[in-house]
């Protein structure tokens, strides 16, 4: 997690050039959950997808109309439906006649502090994708990869012809990705990140933050990181033999800005639920952890 976020990027709302298949065009969202903002990339040449439209911003959408420059867009893609993702499918779609593809329909209010943008209620696919469905187009292929963890919903998307993963904000550039339950379940996500280090990508384009090279060795740099997490957990709980919510996020996040403290008191709920699961933890009455 972090805390400030930059001020509008030299590169919002313009096209910009990452590889022969793919372009990305920043949107006007920078906060401190979405770095410089969500980035929307157009993948192909002669025909498109669209993946991740972002905000239903005109600016943004302007933008994106004008990096299509009038070429056929054959799917609308979405990896999974927070706000910062998903809204712009819909008025995209009206401007371009593309379906929207992608990810299923979620709308879910959870029951504490958000970190990240909340879910779109109009979300409305005209097609959703499941495990290894593919979308095609003139040299590009693009195939679903089912990623549960930062959502139920959340899809990557794999371009074949390139060897990139599109892992929208189940692995991101800048930070760690927000689990937060009932929705958000850290034993998905552990799995999902598993699987990313057996894929053989060449590189991830994350919705938030720069490209990254070596991906594999990203993933298991986050599997570390939320191994690193576990084992706070179990010493916080052998010293002081039960804890609160509070108690972890006061020992496992120093100096950590107290208006996160909510947030990462989700992150630690996550971990717990996981270690229950796992028979290590038990939740004791009002809402005191212990060892199993």
């Amino acid at each position: 997690m972090t805390l400030s976020a930059p001020s509008l990027s030299p590169d919002t709302g313009t096209a910009r050039r990452l590889s022969p298949l793919v372009l990305r065009v920043l949107a006007p969202n920078p906060s401190p959950f979405t770095y410089e903002g969500t980035q929307t990339y157009l993948v192909g040449d002669s025909d498109l997808a669209v993946i991740d439209p972002g905000p239903d911003d005109p600016a943004h959408l302007d933008a994106l109309v004008g990096a299509i420059a009038g070429r056929a867009v054959i799917a609308i893609l979405c990896t999974h439906t927070h706000r910062d993702h998903s809204p712009a499918a819909r008025p995209l779609a009206r401007r371009t006649g593309a379906q929207v593809i992608g990810c299923a329909p979620l709308t879910l209010e959870d029951d504490g502090p958000r970190a990240d943008a909340a879910f779109d209620p109009d979300y409305a696919p005209d097609r959703v994708l499941t495990e290894g469905e593919q979308i095609a187009g003139t040299g590009w292929t693009l195939t679903a990869l089912a990623t549960p963890g930062h959502t139920s919903n959340h899809l990557c998307y794999a371009l074949e012809e390139e060897e990139a993963l599109f892992t929208g904000d189940h692995v991101m550039g800048w930070s760690t990705s927000v689990v937060s339950p009932p929705d958000g379940d850290m034993t998905d996500y552990l799995l999902s990140l598993e699987r990313l280090v057996g894929r053989p990508d060449r590189i991830y384009y994350p919705a938030h933050g720069e490209p990254i090279q070596q991906p594999q060795r990203f993933a298991r740099g986050m599997l570390g990181h939320r191994r690193m997490r576990e084992g706070q957990i179990l010493r916080i709980i052998e010293r002081q033999g039960a804890a609160l919510i509070p108690d972890f996020v006061t020992s496992m996040y120093v100096g950590l800005d107290p208006r996160l403290h909510g947030a990462a008191g989700r992150s630690v709920l996550a971990h717990l639920i996981d270690l229950e699961r796992r028979g290590l933890v038990r939740n004791q009455a009002e809402g005191a952890w212990s060892r199993a």
